[in-house]
């Protein structure tokens, strides 16, 4: 696997349930992602928020791409909040399953926050392809938000009011209290029929732990309960967000589908390599029961999803310089603790390469580096250098090799 990079975030949108246009981030790995997920975002707040953008980018770290969006009417999406409740937020997230599946691929994990948590699993059976479903802090019923909603008496009888949450001020119809107090919890988590993690912490007080025992007590198996303590409700600690994140992600190794390209069948004495398909350059390998990867960098067209076959050609020249070094010194006893090899490539105008039998056009430059160590003494050093360059891959390298190629 390919060292981990930062991941990337791209800005996108895409039609809500509604017909508004919903704005949203995609986090995505450098490598190409083993799955997708989907994430919801808590009541009034926005795809940005900390909790949000640090679980979506420790599941990209971790190779799982991650959507995250605003709710219609929150954040840079369209429409209007008045209008929108529970059940409008189930519908967005369906609407975004559906654009991943038709732009990407379907999310395999549903992960919310808060009152996204409770979204994500009123939503989940409406995703086919969603294996396993993560919760974060969220309330067992969404009825539950309505203790933080201000001046209901007044909602209740005129209809609407505006009220001011987390500082800012929504407009408020009883729609969405009535819709809120309509939900069957119970019956929606009992039947979820997906793999469920609930992630919360102990010192939450806006929603008590109370809330992901109901949950927990209610989903049938496989299910699993992760402590986030010390975090708070939002997660506000980049720590304790990334801390989710990781273990979402490794929590959902488990029950992926493995939907990645498939890998060449292996021909014993035979290495194949086929294209992946992902991006213009990435490839596939199989040597033997080995499978590895093979890319270009980002600069060079490719994805980075593995090494360069320069790279490999290095790694094949170094592992076999390190082979060499070390049956030779268990053959004579030597005491050679460790041998490393560091190997770089580059080509050269044969007149600047005072090691090159021809002085013609540009050459081939391998330099190597082999550190040894042990209590060697010069002699020893000496001999074990000489042997360095006796390598089978060192020879191959240097003798005249003839390449057959023809069309199956």
């Amino acid at each position: 696997m390919a060292p981990r990079m930062a991941p990337q975030t791209e800005r996108i949108e895409f039609p809500g349930a509604s017909g508004a246009l919903l704005s949203a981030r995609l986090d995505l790995p450098v490598a190409p992602p083993v799955a997708y997920a989907l994430f919801a975002h808590c009541f009034t707040c926005s795809k940005d928020t900390r909790a949000a953008a640090y679980v979506a980018a420790a599941l990209a770290e971790r190779g799982i791409a991650c959507l995250r969006f605003d709710f219609t009417g929150l954040g840079g999406s369209g429409g209007d909040f008045a209008n929108t409740n529970f059940s409008s937020n189930k519908a967005d997230l369906v609407a975004a399953a559906d654009f991943l599946r038709g732009r990407y691929r379907a999310p395999e994990i549903v992960v919310g926050h808060s009152l996204g948590g409770a979204a994500v699993l009123a939503a989940a059976r409406e995703i086919p392809e969603a294996a396993g479903v993560a919760t974060i802090a969220a309330p067992f019923d969404p009825a539950h938000v309505l203790a933080h909603i201000p001046r209901r008496d007044d909602i209740d009888r005129t209809g609407e009011a505006e009220v001011v949450l987390a500082g800012r001020s929504f407009r408020i119809k009883k729609q969405l209290l009535d819709d809120l107090a309509g939900q069957r919890p119970a019956e929606t988590v009992h039947g979820l029929g997906k793999a469920l993690l609930v992630l919360h912490s102990p010192r939450d007080d806006t929603v008590a732990i109370e809330n992901a025992t109901r949950i927990f007590q209610a989903a049938l198996h496989p299910k699993s309960f992760v402590s986030l303590d010390p975090a708070d409700h939002l997660l506000t600690r980049r720590e304790d967000a990334a801390y989710a994140g990781h273990v979402i992600a490794a929590w959902a190794e488990r029950f992926l589908r493995g939907t990645g390209p498939a890998a060449p069948a292996p021909v014993e004495g035979k290495v194949v390599v086929r294209e992946t398909r992902e991006g213009k350059l990435a490839q596939l390998v199989a040597a033997g029961r080995h499978v590895l990867r093979a890319d270009e960098p980002v600069a060079a067209g490719g994805l980075d999803s593995g090494p360069s076959p320069y790279d490999l050609l290095l790694a094949g020249l170094g592992a076999c310089t390190a082979m060499t070094v070390r049956l030779y010194a268990d053959l004579k006893k030597l005491p050679l603790e460790r041998v490393e090899v560091e190997l770089a490539h580059d080509r050269i105008h044969a007149a600047d390469c005072g090691d090159c039998e021809t002085r013609e056009g540009r050459v081939d430059r391998i330099e190597r580096v082999i550190r040894l160590e042990g209590a060697l003494d010069g002699a020893q050093r000496a001999k074990l250098l000489e042997i360095a360059n006796k390598c089978p891959v060192h020879r191959t390298l240097h003798s005249e090799v003839t390449i057959p190629t023809r069309l199956e």
